[in-house]
């Protein structure tokens, strides 16, 4: 029975280290201590979390083989792959990350260099000189009809 820590089975999982910390926690998810008292997690408890979610089954992560050494960009999210579309010279990949889904359009040479494939293990990696955040917020009446002037005497 192979065992992996949470953080393996967190990235696994597609959620956060906290996240499955709580499910630790509230006996969602079933660990085996080790002498010193940490969590270890079974293989097969992480395959029967993904079955349950109808999420695919990945196998461990490959180790020491094709990893990117270093990179100077910070922002990369991991995901599994959901599909991969090519059409002429541009191919569209879906990437899953937690409970959301990344699209991005790169070239077919890119797909056949990287041979991408659904539920392969894969990494976004985002260069942008511009983010923009947003979010919903009810609006008052009194903020619809826009900032308060100040009378002038």
């Amino acid at each position: 029975m192979e065992l992996v820590t949470p953080r393996e089975a967190a990235r696994r999982l597609g959620v956060s280290y906290p996240t499955l910390k709580q499910w630790i926690y509230k006996g969602i998810l079933r660990t085996r201590p080790t002498p010193g008292g940490h969590h270890r997690i079974p293989d097969s408890e992480v395959q029967r979390l993904l079955a349950s979610a109808g999420r695919p089954l990945p196998g461990p992560a490959p180790r020491h083989t094709g990893e990117i050494v270093a990179l100077s960009g910070r922002n990369q999210l991991r995901g599994i792959v959901d599909e991969v579309r090519s059409e002429g010279l541009l191919a569209q990949v879906r990437l899953r990350i937690g409970d959301q889904v990344l699209t991005a359009v790169i070239t077919r040479d890119a797909i056949d260099e990287l041979k991408l494939r659904r539920g392969d293990e894969a990494l976004a990696v985002i260069k942008s000189t511009e983010v923009m955040i947003a979010r919903q917020v009810a609006r008052s009446a009194a903020s619809a009809r826009g900032p308060a002037r100040r009378r002038r005497r």
